[in-house]
């Protein structure tokens, strides 16, 4: 290594982005780019021996936390070369694909003078590119005076760093530099040591430590760390020897210091795994030493045990071979491995599944099972004919791939106990499976093994809980299903719910294909809209509209009724329903489509009922019809006055023994005055819709919800203002629209209707309007409610109004078309729960009437109308006397 080298006054510079050469360092790199190859051949190259470069370490944009100066711009001042500005645009020749991205580059002040000490020259095919390949040597630092552009690389006028003979000289003297030298050696030996010994090396370091000088060696030594950018030009801009011999020592020492930690970390490794493997080796002798004993191992009997059972569980001869391969790797492990119990939880899990075991199906009696759909279900025609006719399908092809039903209907019209009557009719085990609420795909598909605390999808769990592979299966609730970050569990259910493919269902827990194709999948939902298209098109759709008030009694009376007294324990002979008060009880206090809510109030009557026949007094034990018994010796006993033997006996767990104890002179009847006093003051009064249409400006409709159909008013006033449109009820931006389209439209038809003169054709000069949808705590929005804002607004106008006993739907076009809405049933149901005796339908609508049962069409006048005119025409007393001499 040459001791002082003369540094011309300008140097080539090759660009280094994030890295730094040092005095000393050695580094080998591959020129691509087209400056960089250019600096090559004319600098190195041509020049042979005698070329020099000069290495400047340079950094992104990004990374401008700098240790110091970066240059700003140059001047160039010899001739053929052109100042630029230094922050510019340029490529650096050590990276590896070597194109010309333009980025801005910031240069540091100080480089490293550099030599070739090998150049070997390439070719790329096909393209033809020119390459180099370069192993520079780090000779001395400089300092950057002025950086300019020659041609397609970099120039710049440098100075040297390096002290000359005679300051090295008083440098050497320095006391406190000989101390730097002496503990930066003895560093630096120390690590050679450990390293010797790690890796049998380090004759030639020592070498270098004895013939090189102290401050070329700190650099030497740095260069061969993996330290950080920071560090490499915090160490190329320590020209003072001081300073570079401290922060060499500390580099060095801080990486004797992490190989050591290195060696006791693997150490300790080692310890453990030595620890490890000899107590396997005692638990190889203590097992053989139990089995020459004859004692029994309780983890192999249980190992043994569970391949027995995985032997019957009759699995295919894929899924087999799969749990052969974990069942032999279970057995090479110890009990206390990390991943044995999970490994055994699976195996389990795979032994636990039906994979053959069915329950097999009795011969399928239609008559019995319609039988038993009358007897569970009152009403529901339409939905009893439809099942049984897939169980006539099930009877003539058992292995027929049928739709799967999804029952959609309010809450409480029996969805569930349908799905229920299904398996009792099929002879089969039924299991439910609820997905409201569910935001998580791996609630259907399962977790993954490698996941802690991973388990089966629901479905899978499911199948393990009943025992067998074609249960029927309900997915209740299945419109209220979500989606987030997580996934969404309804497309996950398109894959189950299609015949095609839940042959080779995959459960990520599970992760081999199980059979679904035996199951039968009935769905549940209160609203088809929330249900996607994809997963809505694998099934078919009955609906469950709700109940008539008819209906509603004999559900009471047949089932409700019954059941309640049961669940209180109570009979008839302590209370008294009669048809009369369960009117009462439909009319005044309920009005939602289900039975719920009806079930509930007379769950009510029960509790005051149970409390006056827990509260008596005198009760009489046993019943009447006990005889009294006759016995010579207990004659004896009883006349002596001695004591006898009392015999208890055992109460039995039906409710009907336990009320048949307690008798009451005379059942308590339940009339108009309990009913106050348990249910309260009636919630709904068949007057209500006369007293609310008492003024103009109101009118009734007819909407559908999620609970089934609703009675709705609309109500419109008009005030002092400037023409303003307003809008309240909580309603959406459909119903908005709507409301726009109806004023607009009476605002055109003003003068035919009579409802303002010629010349005062602007109905809403001097004056707003306000159109209310009560009540506003509900969210309202939806395409049907056109033909009853009209109508209001018509009334507010003219001061005539609505017919009472009239309600009507449907959604009206800017000119005046009546166009047809859907809910037809359920609206009908609910004008007639409310009494209402007349309804206004579009005329497109008239198809949908053969849903509505004919009970409630013939106490109702269903009236068509195809344009809004006809509206008009019923919706009033007369009808339109205003528009009788109109040119409508």
């Amino acid at each position: 290594m040459a001791e002082s080298v003369e540094l011309p006054s300008r140097l080539a510079i090759l660009p280094f982005r994030n890295k730094v050469l040092l005095p000393g360092a050695i580094i080998r790199i591959r020129c691509t780019s087209p400056s960089s190859v250019k600096l090559v051949e004319q600098e190195l190259w041509q020049r042979e021996e005698k070329g020099l470069i000069g290495i400047l370490p340079v950094r992104d944009t990004a990374e401008m936390t700098t240790v110091g100066p970066l240059l700003s711009q140059g001047v160039g001042t010899d001739s053929g070369e052109r100042s630029s500005k230094i922050q510019v645009a340029t490529s650096e020749s050590n990276k590896p694909d070597g194109k010309n991205q333009q980025e801005v580059m910031h240069w540091h002040t100080r480089g490293v003078a550099a030599r070739a000490l090998h150049l070997s020259r390439g070719v790329e095919k096909p393209s033809g590119r020119v390459t180099y390949i370069v192993v520079l040597e780090g000779l001395c630092r400089f300092s950057v005076q002025e950086l300019s552009t020659r041609g397609t690389y970099y120039t710049a006028r440098i100075s040297s760093l390096d002290m000359n003979k005679t300051e090295m000289e008083q440098v050497e003297q320095d006391p406190e530099f000989i101390a730097l030298s002496r503990q930066f050696k003895a560093t630096a030996m120390e690590l050679i040591s450990v390293l010797e010994q790690k890796q049998k090396t380090g004759g030639r370091t020592k070498v270098l430590l004895e013939t090189v000088p102290v401050h070329k060696l700190a650099d030497i030594f740095v260069a061969s760390f993996e330290i950080s950018f920071e560090e490499q030009l915090s160490m190329l801009d320590s020209v003072d020897l001081k300073v570079r011999l401290s922060k060499a020592t500390e580099l060095v020492d801080r990486h004797l210091q992490s190989i050591r930690v290195a060696e006791k970390i693997t150490q300790k490794v080692e310890g453990q795994l030595s620890k490890s493997q000899k107590e396997f080796l005692l638990r190889q002798q203590m097992r053989a030493i139990k089995e020459e004993l004859g004692d029994n191992d309780d983890d192999e009997d249980d190992v043994a045990a569970l391949e027995r059972k995985m032997q019957s569980a009759g699995m295919p001869p894929n899924i087999w071979k799969h749990a052969q391969r974990e069942l032999r790797r279970l057995k090479k492990m110890q009990p206390q491995q990390p991943g044995y119990n999970s490994s055994r939880v699976y195996l389990e899990l795979l032994a636990d599944l039906p994979w053959q075991k069915a329950s097999e199906e009795h011969e399928l009696d239609l008559r019995a099972a319609k039988e038993r759909l009358d007897s569970d279900h009152y009403g529901l025609v339409k939905v009893k004919q439809r099942i049984i006719e897939y169980l006539a399908v099930r009877k003539l092809k058992p292995d027929a791939r049928g739709p799967v039903l999804c029952f959609v209907g309010p809450p409480g019209v029996g969805k569930t106990s349908l799905a229920s009557s299904i398996a009792s009719a099929l002879g089969r085990k039924f299991v439910r499976i609820s997905l409201g609420g569910v935001k998580d795909e791996a609630d259907i598909r399962g977790h993954r093994r490698t996941y802690i605390g991973s388990m089966p999808g629901r479905l899978i769990e499911g199948l393990k809980r009943v025992g067998v592979s074609n249960p029927v299966m309900l997915l209740d609730e299945i419109d209220k299903t979500g989606s987030d970050v997580r996934g969404d569990p309804a497309s996950a259910l398109l894959e189950v719910l299609d015949p095609e493919q839940n042959k080779t269902f995959n459960d990520h827990y599970l992760n081999v294909p199980y059979d679904l194709s035996k199951v039968i999948f009935v769905a549940t939902a209160n609203r088809v809209q929330p249900i996607p298209p994809p997963l809505l098109d694998r099934m078919e759709v009955i609906e469950l509209p709700g109940y008539t008030p008819e209906e509603k009694l004999k559900i009471a009376m047949r089932h409700l009724i019954p059941r309640v007294l049961d669940q209180h324990g109570l009979s008839s002979e302590f209370l008294e329903i009669s048809e009369a008060m369960v009117k009462l009880v439909i009319q005044r206090y309920t009005r939602e489509a289900g039975v719920r809510n009806l079930e509930r109030n007379l769950a009510a009557l029960a509790r005051a009922a149970a409390v006056q026949v827990a509260e008596q007094e005198q009760a009489i034990p046993l019943s009447k019809d006990m005889h009294r018994l006759a016995s010579p010796l207990l004659d004896s006993r009883l006349a002596d006055g001695s004591e006898m033997e009392m015999e208890v006996i055992p109460m039995g767990v039906n409710n009907q023994e336990l009320s048949s104890t307690f008798r009451v002179a005379s059942p308590l009847v339940v009339d108009e005055a309990m009913l106050d006093k348990v249910l309260g003051p009636p919630r709904y009064d068949d007057k209500e819709t006369a007293e609310r249409v008492a003024t103009a400006g109101v009118s009734v409709g007819l909407v559908w919800t999620a609970f089934g159909g609703e009675v709705q008013f609309v109500e419109a006033t008009a005030m002092l203002g400037k023409g303003d449109l307003h809008l309240t009820g909580q309603l959406g931006d459909v119903i908005k629209e709507s409301a726009q389209i109806a004023l607009t439209w009476v605002r055109a038809r003003a003068a035919d209707l009579k409802l303002a003169a010629p010349e005062e054709i602007n109905l809403l000069q001097g004056r707003d309007i306000h159109i209310h949808f009560p009540a506003g705590a509900v969210p309202k929005d939806g395409p049907s409610a056109g033909v009853t804002m009209v109508t209001s607004l018509v009334s507010l106008f003219s001061q005539k109004r609505v017919r009472a006993d009239t309600a009507m739907t449907g959604e009206m076009t800017l000119r005046g078309l009546i166009l047809p809405v859907g809910g037809i049933k359920d609206k009908i149901l609910a004008a007639h729960r409310y009494g209402i005796k007349r309804v206004i339908l579009p005329e497109r609508n008239l198809k949908d009437l053969v849903e509505v049962p004919s009970a409630v069409l013939a106490s109702l006048e269903i009236l068509l109308a195809k344009r809004m005119e006809d509206v008009l025409e019923q919706a009033f007393e007369g009808g339109c006397p205003w528009r009788r001499d109109s040119k409508l």
